[in-house]
């Protein structure tokens, strides 16, 4: 496999800068963003931005932990009495006691105290200074669920601890109905004209191609943790530069066919955009936040980059992915999950660190999603597919030092337990993004266009966002 900073061949460079367009979809879904791409986005994009860009600026991060976190890892209780039966169930998992970070809610109160694992101090300290929110139990749900319908076996997400399943009804918020765009995609689609210009796509993958971001209109733009996609063998001067020129020039050329059409003007579209934004980020002068040399680290600085430049973008509105992969720990997980974490803690501080330097921490949210969560139970050295799972939400507009929704009982075979330790969840997908997206700027009467499903669910706000 090539490494991250290698100039990409052209097949590469266009696989990768329009991953959007069918990365991620059904060869219908691929075909209808290809004609819109083709046709009637490119001539409608423009108009009516100026009457609609805003005077403020967002950004949502989200930070994907892909295999399925063990959220029962990353806080854990820390009364006696909750301890002890923590310990029994986990066997060698349990964390030391004594080595747990002890947080301190604002206002939650179940009778229990908690405390973050050991690896993640950072994430302690942005808690206790309320930058950083924890939502507990939170998982894919077609409609609120108790542990006799789920005995029923009526409502349920679909293949419910499946990995591609289960992310993809993350991603998508619709885990009742084929898929066809992301709650992030859509997200994008409503709020694009909020943006000044769309010369750089307001949707940035740092991970190549994901079902979150895939719109109907926006496409999604992948760039490295170095910085844009490059054509191998193209420069500006010399038979480079011709080369490159012949290759916008036959790329540019008339087509009759719909999808040599499509494939042109998104290659087109690739090219400018690395153009544009190369020229954008060159001028962006080095922050002084040091960030992390772990891949999360380098990602989520180029983000904080990324955000450096919108000024110069035109954009107001901005989205990001970013993926950490290696949490599916069915085995060695005592080894592996506590740098896992680390890696998560140390990244995440200094993203939020580097926002406050730019002076848009009030403005930028990075939240954390999974697969699911894992089984309470472990089955040896490591722990199986579980439903739901704690996420962490950080930023200056966040209302931080609290538990958000309701943790699980901690009881195996109590009401809360689908079998093992897989923790009904008490607080939808739905919900939670929900409360992002209105923080983002959807109205209450757009938020069903975003998240067909939310009418469902109870809360539409559950209050960690100010």
């Amino acid at each position: 496999m090539k490494p991250e900073t290698a100039l990409p061949s052209r097949r590469d460079f266009l696989r990768r800068a329009c991953c959007a367009a069918v990365g991620s979809t059904s060869v219908v879904s691929a075909l209808t963003q290809l004609r819109t791409i083709g046709a009637v986005a490119a001539a409608s994009a423009g108009m009516a931005r100026a009457a609609a860009v805003p005077s403020d600026y967002k950004a949502l991060v989200c930070l994907f932990l892909s295999g399925g976190n063990d959220g029962d890892a990353l806080i854990v209780p820390t009364d006696a009495s909750s301890y002890a039966a923590y310990a029994t169930a986990r066997g060698a998992l349990a964390v030391d006691r004594a080595a747990l970070l002890p947080i301190a809610p604002r206002s939650y109160a179940d009778g229990r105290t908690y405390g973050f694992h050991p690896s993640t101090p950072e994430l302690r300290t942005l808690f206790s200074q309320g930058k950083l929110a924890v939502l507990g139990n939170v998982g894919t749900l077609v409609r609120p669920t108790s542990l006799a319908q789920y005995r029923s076996g009526s409502g349920l997400p679909p293949q419910l601890f499946s990995h591609v399943d289960q992310v993809m009804h993350w991603q998508s918020s619709l885990p009742d109905r084929p898929f066809d765009t992301g709650w992030g995609g859509r997200l994008a689609d409503l709020t694009e004209t909020f943006n000044a210009s769309d010369r750089v796509s307001m949707a940035v993958s740092l991970n190549g191609a994901n079902s979150f971001q895939v719109g109907k209109n926006v496409t999604q733009l992948a760039v490295n943790p170095t910085g844009v996609q490059l054509l191998q063998g193209y420069g500006a001067g010399g038979n480079t530069g011709l080369r490159y020129a012949g290759a916008k020039s036959l790329l540019a050329a008339p087509r009759s066919n719909l999808l040599e059409a499509a494939f042109g003007a998104m290659g087109q579209n690739a090219i400018e955009n690395s153009e544009v934004l190369s020229a954008a980020l060159a001028g962006v002068p080095p922050l002084a936040t040091v960030f992390p040399g772990s891949l999360t680290g380098s990602r989520l600085a180029m983000i904080a980059r990324l955000i450096a430049a919108a000024p110069a973008l035109g954009l107001k509105r901005q989205i990001f992915f970013c993926q950490l992969g290696g949490f599916d720990l069915h085995a060695g997980q005592v080894g592996a999950h506590g740098p896992l974490l680390a890696e998560v803690s140390a990244a995440i501080a200094a993203f939020h660190a580097a926002t406050v330097e730019l002076g848009v921490a009030n403005q930028v949210t990075t939240f954390t999603a999974s697969d699911f969560g894992r089984t309470y139970v472990a089955n040896g050295d490591g722990t199986d597919h579980g439903w739901g799972n704690h996420q962490l939400i950080v930023g200056g507009a966040v209302k931080g030092g609290e538990i958000y929704g309701r943790m699980p009982s901690l009881v195996v075979n109590g009401p809360d337990d689908a079998g093992r330790g897989r923790w009904i969840p008490s607080t939808s997908v739905d919900e939670y993004n929900a409360t992002l997206a209105t923080w983002f700027g959807v109205s209450p009467a757009d938020l069903a266009t975003v998240l067909p499903n939310i009418g469902r669910f109870a809360k539409r706000d559950l209050g960690f966002m100010g």
